[in-house]
């Protein structure tokens, strides 16, 4: 098969060696002088989709988003077929990191999803919508104190962040992430559906919406459930910390891990192998299921505006002052 006048081989063994050598390195963080090496690979076997396919691969690493689109495309310009080249996936992330809006539309168009609007002149050179992608889960800085929330997903590189993270991962609901193509485990329900887990590049939008941490005096499931409806009525969100957080290893984390939904009993995490009310080191028991003993004081979440917390708070407590209580109100994020 020819290109462009050459004819298509099979790499040398020095375009073997020096993509080797720079993957060995990437995986020690040492971006530069992968670079070197890759560019050395591409100088070699320029005719090749895959010595521009590291290169892109490399940039978006390093977030060059303009070296991650032009790589991209020298890639893509070389592939032998017509959808699901995972080239195109590269480049769409990159042109919505750049929002390069008719590039990213291409780029899913040619991996061989369906992006509304197509046909539409005005349509197609804004972002891509109405893919209708549903729900996944995105691990908030996969390399530091990663944090797996649930969110939203408006294309397949953006999503927007429908938990309250914790203050530790810097992200706030609301916010929209870019991440990455290929999931990095799976949360499971009683129901059947699976739920992949993305790993976060960068932030894409950041929130305007505070995150506050409270302490809620709630007699009853219902009477924090109550809060949770009140403020997602107003447009912003709260969320018990105390039973949706649970500490994972990491090897847990990116495995295909229940998503506790309450199915019946207590759940344990997979590495806490001590008894009840004992946990160990890794592992805590999650609550929220079924026959739980219901503690009153919970630590809460909430994503609200300043001029607006503290009435949703004395709202919330005013519907039933008898079982709900709050105090120690703080912005932490």
């Amino acid at each position: 098969m020819r290109i462009f006048g050459k004819v298509r081989h099979r790499p040398s063994a020095s375009w073997r060696q020096a993509t080797d050598r720079a993957f060995t390195l990437i995986g020690d963080g040492r971006y530069e002088d992968a670079g070197a090496l890759l560019t050395r690979a591409a100088d070699l076997e320029p005719w090749l989709s895959e010595s521009w396919f590291n290169l892109a691969l490399l940039h978006k690493f390093r977030h060059d988003w303009e070296q991650a689109r032009a790589a991209g495309l020298r890639a893509v310009a070389l592939l032998d077929r017509e959808t699901g080249a995972p080239d195109w996936w590269n480049v769409g992330i990159a042109a919505t990191a750049l929002q390069d809006w008719p590039l990213a539309r291409r780029a899913w168009q040619a991996y061989g999803l369906h992006v509304p609007g197509q046909a539409q002149t005005a349509a197609a050179a804004g972002e891509p919508a109405g893919m209708q992608l549903g729900s996944a889960a995105v691990r908030l800085s996969p390399e530091g104190e990663a944090e797996v929330v649930w969110g939203r997903r408006i294309d397949p590189a953006r999503m927007e962040v429908q938990s309250i993270p914790l203050p530790s991962s810097g992200r706030r609901w609301g916010e929209v992430v870019l991440h990455d193509g290929v999931p990095h485990g799976e949360r499971t329900t009683a129901a059947g559906p699976s739920y992949p887990v993305f790993d976060e590049i960068e932030l894409w939008a950041p929130s305007p919406v505070p995150t506050w941490v409270v302490l809620l005096e709630a007699a009853t499931e219902s009477d924090r459930d109550a809060l949770e409806r009140l403020a997602a009525d107003a447009g912003f969100a709260a969320e018990d910390w105390s039973s949706s957080v649970r500490l994972l290893c990491r090897a847990c984390s990116e495995s295909a891990m229940p998503a506790d939904e309450g199915e019946g009993g207590v759940h344990m995490d997979p590495h806490d192998h001590s008894s009840p009310g004992q946990p160990g080191p890794l592992g805590h028991m999650a609550p929220g299921g079924p026959g739980e003993l219901w503690v009153p004081e919970r630590e809460c979440g909430l994503a609200a505006p300043a001029g607006l917390v503290r009435g949703l708070l004395d709202g919330w407590v005013a519907d039933s002052p008898d079982t709900r209580e709050w105090r120690d109100l703080e912005e932490v994020c």
